[in-house]
């Protein structure tokens, strides 16, 4: 029961051509549909009708950040809790969003718009059910199968945190803390992944990366060639990441808006606890290699 896994984002965009242009043909997603305002987007090996939505708009960021539960009676109870907790909740008709059924819309206590939905549209990934290949031919870009999660900024990582785990249900897997204690960044999960969804202290509302996953170390490589060879702006990487263990190389999109691809990392149990980060090793938690960060990479996305 409750939520299973990251859904899709709306990413607001400010040249929608280009902007379509880079994530199918640098990123390699597939079009699945566009209207006036949007294109729809999937990677190769995503059955639901879209995990990325970008929308023309001046200013660059997130629109909203969806996810997918396991049951209609999952929104119904996830509803109240969200209310019981303060927050402002607003219901989506059947088809008001393109690609799922009804859905609900709670404004965080951070600011952003979270929305949580049970029916997706199929469209199925580019491989049959049947006797599949373990990779579609003729694919563009760094082509990674999925959307893996997202990280975004809030003011108060505390509480922002304490909304995801007390009112939607995530587990709290890993955490940076400050000197004098306070919260710096959290790593939360449902789908027993090291983050579905993590937090950095930062503007609220807003977004610091989108990372989409990649089945091993040499597709992290060969994605830093492709960025390379495309003259795309990278930030980090490819590096190991002390948080969630993982490997990856972060990027920004031509908007400011930052992806990763990644992958590695570990599978926690439920019942672990999670684990902590101190300040003053806050390098070797971001860039295990370095040791050290760039300011730039704590700041959202913009």
């Amino acid at each position: 029961m409750g939520i299973l896994r990251l859904s899709h984002l709306e990413l607001r965009v400010a040249d929608l051509e280009l902007a379509t242009a880079y994530y199918t043909e640098v990123v390699g997603l597939v079009e699945v549909e566009r209207d006036d305002e949007r294109v729809y987007l999937a990677c190769w090996d995503e059955h639901d009708h879209h995990s990325l939505a970008l929308h023309g708009h001046p200013s660059p960021g997130l629109d909203h950040v969806s996810f997918k539960v396991e049951c209609d009676q999952d929104l119904d109870e996830l509803e109240t809790a969200a209310i019981h907790r303060g927050c402002h909740v607003r219901r989506l008709a059947a088809g008001e969003e393109v690609g799922q059924g009804p859905a609900i819309r709670v404004r965080s206590p951070s600011g952003h718009e979270v929305e949580l939905v049970h029916v997706r549209t199929k469209t199925g990934g580019l491989l049959p059910r049947v006797n599949p290949a373990p990779e579609p031919p003729g694919l563009l870009g760094i082509h990674p199968p999925r959307l893996d999660h997202v990280q975004l900024t809030a003011e108060d990582v505390g509480g922002a945190t304490a909304f995801f785990t007390a009112a939607l249900g995530f587990r709290l897997t890993e955490r940076l803390v400050g000197s004098g204690g306070s919260l710096l960044g959290s790593w939360l999960e449902r789908s027993h992944t090291p983050n579905d969804v993590a937090i950095l202290r930062g503007p609220n509302g807003g977004l610091h990366h989108v990372g989409f996953w990649v089945d091993d170390w040499d597709q992290v490589r060969r994605a830093a060639d492709v960025l390379a060879d495309n003259g795309v702006d990278i930030e980090a990487g490819p590096t190991r990441q002390g948080v969630t263990r993982s490997l990856g190389v972060h990027f920004f999109d031509p908007f400011g808006n930052r992806n990763e691809v990644f992958t590695g990392g570990y599978r926690p149990d439920p019942d672990d606890e999670p684990t902590t980060w101190t300040e003053d090793e806050i390098g070797r938690a971001f860039f295990h290699y370095q040791g050290r960060l760039d300011a730039r990479f704590l700041a959202a996305s913009d």
